[in-house]
């Protein structure tokens, strides 16, 4: 795999993972809840988890590729925002759109 195709595909992956929370009212995707519905917490929550999956698979792809470069705080501090930002099509979904009555 070369460094555009690895690139292109963690990009993908981290915008699956950001919406995941916001289109599912399940744990991860895969683990159900008592109650049913997840509360802004939890997503928040989910959320933080699924930007270190995005983190440790771009870490292997960068591993795979050669040399891994030390990250410090700047890096953080551009990637958390962009993850949160990478999560607004989900967000906008799940909170902003009109939801029409359903008719039974």
């Amino acid at each position: 795999m070369d460094v555009t195709l690895s690139s292109w595909l963690v990009i993908v992956i981290s915008i699956a993972l950001a919406n995941l929370p916001f289109f599912t009212e399940s744990l991860f995707g895969v683990i159900p809840l008592k109650g049913g519905r997840k509360t802004a917490w939890t997503r928040v929550f989910e959320l933080v988890v699924l930007y270190f999956a995005a983190g440790a698979v771009a870490y292997a792809f960068e591993a795979r590729i050669g040399n891994v470069f030390t990250q410090v705080k700047e890096f953080y501090m551009i990637t958390v925002p962009l993850f949160v930002v990478l999560a607004f099509p989900g967000f906008v979904w799940r909170y902003l759109r009109k939801q029409h009555p359903r008719v039974d």
